[in-house]
């Protein structure tokens, strides 16, 4: 059963209702069924090629994590800069896989200083651009170095990522970087029932303000603010240190702690 529209558009309080009712919303014997067949896909794809997985510790790569241990890949990748949420690295610091490889792509608040259009991204465009600096970069740089045949991501149709051609699972890049999504046809439901039958923790995120359409990623990259100001307001109420350590740089960060803090 499919309730969650895209999670652009789906509201925090539609999502923790469907995580408090998911058992009624997905029974076990047919996440069982959608699993077996998600493993027999993996298996298929990846046989005799070198792959690892993109873990982010965000709920799509938490129920990736489950998929593939259930393969018996074991090694993993994720990139990060130096604007991450304090408590989300304490979790991933308790909670990320013992073979999980960590790889900065080193922006920072004087690189948010001199990008300052990269604060807070009020369209698509600017929001891909995260993607790309961080997640993208890591990820390549790590396909490169250990001379992967495949990565494999968390990655849904439903959030309207590309996976792949029209019938494909699988694309490569013009980087040369072949990226595989197994879960591509899994909606919110299934990764929510993942989470739940097979009691996997899941971060801190989730319960923030509008936690579940903002998802993983460094606080500057937060989406869906509306403005700076309110983008500042969220990230205060997560966590006012980060504020007042951006103020020190940026100078929206300081008129919003003059005005409101």
């Amino acid at each position: 059963m499919k309730l969650l529209g895209r999670k652009q558009t789906a509201g925090q309080d539609s999502w923790l209702s469907a995580r408090a009712h998911i058992e009624q919303i997905v029974p076990r014997n047919d996440f069982d069924t959608l699993l077996a067949r998600t493993v027999e896909d993996v298996l298929m794809t990846t046989r005799g090629k070198s792959v690892a997985f993109a873990w982010s510790g965000g709920k799509d790569s938490l129920a990736l994590e489950y998929v593939m241990y259930q393969t018996g890949v074991r090694e993993c990748m994720m990139g990060l800069c130096d604007l991450e949420y304090p408590a989300f690295l304490q979790w991933v610091t308790d909670h990320m896989p013992p073979l999980l490889e960590l790889v900065h792509t080193g922006q920072d608040l004087d690189w948010l200083a001199s990008h300052l259009d990269m604060l807070f991204p009020q369209d698509a465009t600017t929001a891909a651009k995260w993607f790309k600096v961080v997640q993208h970069t890591a990820q390549a740089r790590y396909y490169r170095e250990y001379s992967l045949d495949m990565l494999i991501l968390g990655r849904r149709k439903m959030d309207g990522n590309y996976t792949g051609a029209a019938g494909a699972n699988c694309y490569t890049n013009v980087e040369g970087v072949t990226r595989y999504s197994p879960l591509r046809d899994w909606t919110h439901e299934d990764v929510l029932a993942c989470l739940h039958y097979h009691a996997l923790p899941v971060p801190p995120i989730y319960d923030w303000p509008n936690g579940y359409r903002v998802g993983t990623g460094p606080w500057a990259a937060r989406q869906w603010t509306g403005s700076t100001e309110q983008g500042w307001q969220e990230v205060y109420t997560i966590d006012p240190r980060v504020v007042h350590a951006a103020a020190t740089r940026l100078p929206s960060a300081q008129d919003f702690l003059a005005r409101c803090a």
